[in-house]
């Protein structure tokens, strides 16, 4: 869960807010319906789309969702995991209240922990649940970075700390300008490391 909700609020804190409830998605579908948990991420999520529409001058729709989002996460502790909701609920409220706020003043900031998560200091497990969702929403393809997350978490249970496909994710999500190159590394990694394994299957 802690994976997730930082990759998301990272997402969002840098902007993408459409993209950010994806980071969220599959372990809000996970979770029982009216839990606590699903609570939070269904608010989260409802969170980051309001602010999605808010954007796009749909302002009746970032209304309704911006006060969906204030009754999903009205029960909850304020720092519940660890997440600072009051500022989230207060946001919300002024949103809510005038949508219009979005053109005068940047979105509430997620923090989580005492702090406010960013692409370029999730850690590994962190990071290769931003990847994926950052492949989708800019265009990328998914596989090959799907199946660098699965090579870089098999290297790092094998103690290969200096995995190319470790260095190489978080090159990924962190270095924005250069991500159009650092793909093309990656699916060459991924390429030659499927035809070496294909090969030594072949062998028995």
């Amino acid at each position: 869960m802690r994976n997730q909700l930082r990759a998301g609020a990272a997402i969002y804190n840098d902007g993408r807010y459409h993209a950010a409830h994806d980071a969220w998605e599959d372990r809000w579908l996970e979770c029982e319906d009216g839990t606590d948990d699903e609570q939070l991420l269904h608010g989260l999520i409802q969170l980051s789309a309001a602010v999605h529409h808010a954007h796009d001058g749909n302002w009746e729709g970032a209304v309704g969702l911006a006060e969906s989002a204030r009754e999903y996460l009205a029960g909850s502790p304020a720092d519940y995991r660890d997440l600072n909701l009051e500022g989230i609920r207060t946001y919300l409220a002024a949103l809510a209240a005038d949508p219009e706020l979005i053109e005068r003043r940047a979105p509430v900031r997620l923090e989580h922990d005492g702090e406010v998560p960013k692409l370029a200091t999730l850690d590994f497990e962190e990071t290769i649940v931003a990847a994926p969702v950052l492949a989708d929403e800019l265009g990328y393809d998914a596989d090959p970075i799907e199946r660098a997350c699965e090579y870089a978490q098999r290297d790092l249970s094998e103690g290969e700390d200096d995995s190319r496909f470790i260095t190489l994710l978080f090159d990924f999500v962190r270095e924005e300008d250069a991500r159009g190159i650092v793909f093309q590394r990656l699916t060459q990694h991924v390429d030659r490391r499927a035809a070496r394994e294909s090969d030594v299957e072949g062998l028995f």
